[in-house]
C-alpha cells in the first residue's frame, strides 16, 4: 500500500489516496482496478481501505481508496463540505488518475462504496461508464437521509436555517461545523442516544475500533443545502446499465440503508445483472469491519467482480 497525491487539470486542489496492490504485484502487468469510496463522515484509512480495499487487493485487484474533496487529507476549502455532486465528480477524477497508471487496465474498472459512499459510487456509475461493475455495501442515499432523519423530517426548516447561517458566515460569522455523532459511547448511553445506527456508528467512529485522525464525522452546515435536493438513484431505471450489487444487513437502523439497498435493486431494471444480498442478523455497522458479515459479503462480491472484471 502506498499513499499518493494527484491533481487533475480541472482541479485547484490535490486529492489524497491509498493504492492497495495484490500479492506478487508486477508493475509491468495490467490489473483490474476497484475505486473504493468511503462513507459520509469517514476517511480513506477506515473501512474503504482497511476492510474492503484490503480484501479486494488480496484477491488480485488494484484498489484506490481516496479521501473526498474537502475532507480527510484531500484539498478543498472550506473544510468538511459534504456536496453530493462533488462527491460523484471525485469518482471520475480518481478514475482519470487511475487510467494514467501503467498497471491499471482501463477496460476493467469497478467501483465499491460503503454507506454514503455506496450511494455515491452507484450514482457515479449511472453516467460514468468507465465503471464496468458496481457494489454498494449497506448503501445510503444521503439526499433521502438529509430530507428525512437528518432534518428531523423538516427539510424546508433545515434549508431556511442553512440559508440564514450561510448569510451570517458571509458577513463574518464563524463557520458552523456540526459534529454528527455523540463524542463517546458513555455520552450516548447517558443521553439516550441508543438507536441502533447512531450507537453503532459511535462505537465505530469514536473508539479505537475504527477511529482515525482524518475521520472527522463533521459537516459544514451552511454548505449542505444542495444535499437535500439530491437523489443518489435518479434515473436509475434507464441509466444503471452496468451490473450492480447491493449488500445490506437485515438488522435495520434509522439511517435507512436496508430500504435504500432494496430500492436501488428494484429500480435497476436496465442493468445486465442486478443482485441484492441480504445478510440476516447483521447491521449497517457490522458490515464496516466485523469479520463474519464482511466475509459473507465478500463471498458474493468476489464472484460478482470476477464475472465482469477478470
Amino acid at each position: 500500500m502506498k499513499k499518493v497525491n494527484f491533481r487533475n487539470a480541472d482541479m485547484s486542489w490535490d486529492m489524497s489516496a491509498l493504492i492497495l496492490i495484490p500479492p506478487s504485484f508486477v508493475e509491468t502487468q495490467k490489473y483490474p482496478t476497484i475505486i473504493s469510496v468511503h462513507p459520509f463522515g469517514s476517511c480513506k484509512e477506515q473501512t474503504s481501505s482497511a476492510t474492503y480495499g484490503k480484501a479486494l487487493a488480496e484477491a488480485g485487484y488494484v484498489v484506490i481508496a481516496y479521501d473526498a474533496s474537502f475532507q480527510g487529507e484531500s484539498g478543498g476549502m472550506p473544510r468538511y463540505v459534504e456536496d453530493p455532486t462533488q462527491r460523484v465528480e471525485d469518482v471520475s477524477r480518481v478514475i482519470d488518475y487511475a487510467v494514467t497508471l501503467p498497471y491499471v487496465d482501463a477496460e476493467r474498472i469497478g467501483g465499491i462504496g460503503i454507506c454514503g459512499g455506496g450511494g455515491y459510487i452507484i450514482s457515479a456509475a449511472l453516467t460514468e461508464k468507465r465503471i464496468k461493475a458496481v457494489v454498494g455495501i449497506t448503501p445510503v442515499n444521503i439526499g433521502r437521509l438529509f430530507r428525512e432523519g437528518f432534518s428531523q423530517y423538516n427539510p424546508i426548516g433545515a434549508l431556511e436555517a442553512m440559508a440564514a447561517q450561510r448569510t451570517a458566515e458571509a458577513q463574518g460569522a464563524q463557520l458552523m461545523v456540526n459534529e454528527l455523532l455523540p463524542p463517546s459511547l458513555e455520552f450516548a448511553k447517558e443521553n439516550g442516544l441508543t438507536e441502533r445506527d447512531v450507537y453503532e456508528a459511535t462505537d465505530y467512529y469514536k473508539t479505537p475500533r475504527g477511529q482515525k485522525p482524518s475521520g472527522a464525522t463533521r459537516m459544514l452546515f451552511s454548505h449542505a443545502q444542495k444535499t437535500l435536493s439530491w437523489d443518489a438513484f435518479s434515473f436509475a431505471e434507464t441509466l444503471m446499465t452496468q451490473p450492480v450489487m447491493a449488500v445490506i444487513g437485515q438488522k435495520v437502523g434509522a439511517f435507512g440503508a436496508y430500504s435504500d439497498g432494496r430500492e436501488i435493486y428494484g429500480r435497476s431494471v436496465a442493468s445486465k445483472d442486478r443482485q441484492l444480498v441480504e445478510l440476516a442478523d447483521w447491521s449497517h455497522y457490522d458490515l464496516y469491519d466485523k469479520s463474519e458479515p464482511v466475509g459473507l459479503a465478500m463471498e458474493r462480491i468476489l464472484p460478482f467482480f470476477k464475472s465482469y472484471l477478470d
